[in-house]
């Protein structure tokens, strides 16, 4: 009989109600907290990537909803939330002290170096990687900018112009086959009577006494 109403106190015969769209801006947040829980170890390389490719390919938001159900909002380890990615870090220095960003510091999505005669480094090895690129624009003048990567953390310098400066590539920071890149650094800008070292992490004494590979 139309017209009853069920308990609810909507009309019996009354169609559910349309499905949430999902919004670019809503993908892009699902990821973001996908990438810094893969960054603090909470979820394997693997399942970053089918969890990424479910979230962009998410329709609606109940589609979205299981992607993040079992992780923190917040990352626990490093105190740092989607909101606080930057997505630009400037670094300028003159005859200054080292410049260091190291532990669990939060990769932005691209990084301006002006620096002269100051050393920069930047240790991905623990760091939390929210984007799969960092662009890393460079004025360098003296002394050394050096990359401390981690295995699929991966640099690129071709687009990096040199004048009386040199770029090495350490032992073991070249990509290995069958490991998936996490993070692709595209280094570009000038350096002058500079240096770029891009390596993996060194070794402690007792790994190096076993013969053992740096902990990454």
């Amino acid at each position: 009989m139309s017209g009853e109403t069920a308990p609810t106190g909507k009309p019996a015969d009354a169609a559910p109600a349309p499905e949430l769209r999902a919004s670019h801006a809503d993908r892009d947040r699902v990821v973001d907290v996908l990438r810094i829980a893969a960054g603090d170890g909470m979820l394997t390389a693997e399942e970053l990537d089918q969890r990424v490719e479910a979230a962009l390919s998410a329709r609606t938001l109940r589609e979205l909803a299981p992607l993040t159900a079992d992780l923190p909002a917040v990352s626990a380890s490093s105190g740092a939330t989607v909101a606080e990615v930057k997505e630009l870090e400037r670094i300028e220095g003159v005859h200054s002290g080292a410049v260091v960003r190291t532990g669990r510091w939060v990769v932005p999505k691209r990084m301006e170096l002006a620096v002269a005669w100051c050393a920069v480094t930047l240790d991905f090895t623990d760091a939390v990687i929210t984007h799969d690129t960092l662009r890393i624009d460079a004025e360098l003048a003296g002394k050394r900018l050096t990359l401390i990567t981690r295995p699929g953390v991966v640099v690129d310098t071709s687009g990096l112009h040199l004048v009386h400066a040199k770029v090495k590539h350490g032992r073991g920071s070249s990509p290995q086959p069958g490991t998936p890149v996490t993070l692709r650094v595209e280094l570009a800008g000038r350096a002058t009577h500079a240096r770029v070292i891009v390596r993996p992490p060194r070794r402690t004494f007792t790994q190096w006494l076993l013969r053992r590979p740096p902990t990454v």
